[in-house]
């Protein structure tokens, strides 16, 4: 680590919404790291951005700011198609990673990032599925772990999101949407996913020209176990995320009352979080002050590369499963050692 500071210093990839709030979480939220550098290719964006944070080093290229000698770690929060060279890059200078899903966007690139960090011989990167560190998924999946209720055969998921940014796709829909519950059906019940169904019901009446929605999406597991998906991304009323598993002695639910209940004025009710930042905001301070303090002592934890091209592959059999109407299944090559 950086001994001029005492700290962990970050560089971190893109400044764009992630990597803001990024960059404002390390500075202000979290302890036992800096932002030492900044990467854009916007010059003016990424000079903003460092001139805001004091010892901070503006960027516009991924390898310069990983070259500078105050970066001990990168954060990678660029768009996903520019994630594979970023990764590569920090491999070169055994740099450790956290990298915002998705690990990248593809089966085969995502194969190629998982075969550079086994020729490190050990983990370097961390995955940014950041529901792993969510309060309450944490606590379900505790309950899980301990066989609580018994084998867990289902689990019901809600994901709904108020609404979609102009250009959103069917394929997003699965990429930047289910992409989340593929990772916590993996986590949960610590199975892979073999099989992918999309349904498409009468879509909404306002949903943007091309956009199918909502959809209901079906996953089988290597168990046998049975998950469903309401994807719902432009319900107009919020950000709703839930999970329900369904065991053998019982069922257990989480993501269905969050913040205050309020009886008055003749109504009673409570508010929704307008989006995912807000919803998961403590998950990612926890995510994040998780990886500065593994990284600290030199070792690796959380979700790995092999869970980033795991739920690569779900995807694209969960698109083609969305462009055909049939069952698709998922074609996973073997975990390798490291991994296991």
């Amino acid at each position: 680590m950086s001994q001029q500071h005492g700290t962990l210093g970050v560089a971190v990839i893109g400044t764009g919404r992630m990597g803001a709030d990024h960059v404002r979480r390390i500075s202000d939220v979290i302890s036992g790291a800096r932002v030492a550098a900044v990467v854009d290719i916007d010059a003016d964006r990424v000079k903003r951005v460092a001139d805001a944070v004091e010892g901070c080093t503006p960027y516009t290229e991924p390898a310069a700011a990983m070259a500078d000698p105050d970066v001990d770690a990168v954060l990678i929060a660029s768009p996903g198609a520019a994630h594979e060279d970023a990764l590569l890059a920090a491999f070169a200078r055994d740099l450790p990673v956290l990298c915002e899903k998705p690990l990248t966007p593809d089966p085969a690139s995502a194969l190629r990032v998982l075969e550079a960090e086994q020729r490190l011989g050990h983990r370097r990167v961390q995955v940014g599925f950041m529901r792993r560190y969510d309060a309450d998924y944490l606590k379900l999946k505790s309950l899980l772990d301990q066989g609580a209720y018994g084998r867990p055969l289902m689990l019901h998921n809600k994901h709904r999101n108020a609404g979609t940014p102009p250009g959103f796709t069917n394929a997003m829909m699965i990429h930047d949407s289910a992409v989340h519950e593929i990772d916590v059906t993996r986590w949960l019940l610590d199975e892979e996913i073999t099989a992918v169904r999309v349904l498409r019901p009468t879509p909404l009446g306002s949903a943007p020209d091309g956009l199918s929605d909502p959809q209901l999406i079906l996953f089988e597991t290597a168990a046998g176990q049975l998950v469903d998906t309401e994807l719902f991304v432009n319900c107009g009323f919020g950000y709703q995320v839930s999970c329900e598993a369904v065991c053998e002695g019982g069922t257990a639910r989480i993501g269905d009352d969050h913040g205050v209940f309020v009886n008055a004025a003749g109504k009673w009710g409570g508010s929704i979080t307008p989006g995912f930042v807000e919803r998961f905001e403590e998950a990612y301070d926890r995510q994040v002050q998780r990886w500065v303090n593994t990284t600290r002592r030199g070792a690796v934890e959380g979700p790995s590369c092999w869970d980033g091209y795991a739920a690569a592959a779900v995807c694209a059999a969960g698109v083609r499963a969305q462009a055909t109407g049939e069952r698709v299944e998922v074609e996973l090559g073997e975990r390798p050692a490291l991994y296991r």
